[in-house]
């Protein structure tokens, strides 16, 4: 067993948790047991997360999107109240950080992904609030034709990614964003890229990516956003010689 402050601190420190303008809040959102054993991370908090949670017998969940907002509800709905009650009834606390855990170089999203795509991870990218979110990758050599980089889209995300391939036959950088990024399309012409990968698409985008010649790549907001929470299970379950599983609610968004 370890410490649930000690984890939490860790991740804190770990990702900067307290130096991130966000939309909600990064860090222990709900309290449950001080000590844990077993943490279940996945992408999102909500209540199937829970139940699989608990009946795994953990003692804390790991998310990436947490379950308070600043444009969520100012009262408690009765979802939000059912969540709290799986919370409350298996004791588990539950964790979360997001923009910090898409950002980070080692174990987030965009630098995962990066590797993923067998991209180098270079420059920030993605300025979002006074700070980049995102990275730019780039491709060793001639570049990469627009089939090969959706095929390597598709086998790290699992899924056939939406894409409207505008840009040049060769491709050598990529923007990369994950989740709701499409908003990042205008920066990566301003900066020349050759493509832009993110999560979910946005209605201008095939019109924009087309005017600008650009390849947008949409994989889907979940897919794209299971890589850091799931590395930061493993991480701490290694450091703190506790047991981490990754639970998958597949959702097509």
């Amino acid at each position: 067993m370890a410490s649930r402050d000690e984890i939490v601190a860790f991740l804190d420190e770990l990702l900067d948790a307290r130096g991130w303008p966000d939309h909600g809040p990064n860090g222990l959102q709900v309290p449950g047991s001080p000590e844990v054993g077993l943490v279940v991370s996945g992408v999102s908090a909500h209540a199937e997360l829970f139940a699989a949670a608990a009946a795994a017998g953990a003692q804390m969940v790991l998310c990436h999107h947490g379950m308070f907002w600043e444009k969520g509800p100012a009262v408690m709905t009765e979802p939000q109240k059912a969540r709290l009650e799986a919370l409350f009834g298996a004791d588990l606390s539950l964790v979360a950080y997001h923009l910090p855990l898409d950002a980070h170089a080692d174990v987030g999203n965009n630098a995962l992904i990066c590797a993923a795509l067998g991209l180098d991870r270079c420059e920030p990218f993605g300025e979002h609030r006074g700070r980049s979110i995102g990275w730019v990758g780039r491709v060793r050599g001639e570049g990469v034709s627009a089939a090969a980089l959706v095929e390597r889209a598709t086998a790290a995300f699992g899924r056939k990614p939406l894409v409207f391939a505008e840009g040049p036959a060769s491709v050598r950088s990529v923007g990369i964003v994950s989740g709701g990024g499409a908003g990042t399309l205008a920066e990566a012409v301003e900066r020349g890229l050759d493509a832009l990968v993110t999560g979910e698409p946005s209605e201008p985008a095939m019109a924009d990516a087309r005017e600008a010649g650009i390849h947008f790549v949409a994989g889907g907001h979940y897919a794209t956003e299971t890589f850091g929470v799931r590395r930061l299970g493993e991480l701490i379950a290694d450091r703190f010689g506790i047991e981490h599983r990754f639970v998958e609610v597949a959702n097509p968004v």
